[in-house]
């Protein structure tokens, strides 16, 4: 297994995951218009998560930023949901065992600062990714929840936490 450590983001680590961010976008053939590639936040991570209730991390390897995932309040919605957001890796990271690790550490990092409940949205070409959600409880629902403007993204899938 390669050496790879979770951390919470960095101002410094913004150009990197962003660059990991929407090179998934371009290399999985995914939307731009309506999704995180086109989100203003995807370029200011650091500063997009620093606020309460709200946290990003990243996977680095060898000091270069492979991955990551993050928690925020779901926006226009109930204080006690919040999304799993931006959840993406690069090639390199991908059948290692992080993206349960990031899931991890998101729901930890979700239960902590009181949520009830965890919302996401994603693609349905997004399979493998979909797949990890169900394996972490995470059902899908009829209808988009909150207002994200990612109105691309089609499967929408919520979990009650612990």
């Amino acid at each position: 297994m390669l050496d790879m450590q979770i951390r919470e983001i960095k101002k410094e680590y913004n150009a990197q995951i962003e660059s990991v961010i929407r090179s998934a976008f371009l290399e999985l053939n995914i939307p731009l218009e309506g999704t995180a590639y086109e989100d203003p936040e995807t370029s200011k991570m650091f500063e997009a998560y620093n606020t309460d209730r709200s946290v990003y991390f990243v996977v680095e390897m060898d000091g270069e930023i492979i991955g990551g995932a993050g928690i925020k309040p779901l926006r226009n919605y109930d204080q006690d949901v919040c999304e799993l957001q931006k959840m993406y890796s690069a090639p390199k990271m991908r059948g290692q065992g992080m993206g349960q690790q990031l899931m991890d550490r998101c729901l930890e990092a979700a239960l902590s600062f009181g949520f009830k409940t965890c919302y996401l949205e994603t693609i349905p070409m997004l399979e493998a990714a979909i797949k990890l959600y169900k394996r972490n409880g995470f059902l899908e629902i009829k209808t988009a929840l909150g207002n994200t403007g990612h109105h691309n993204c089609s499967v929408w899938m919520i979990k009650k936490l612990k």
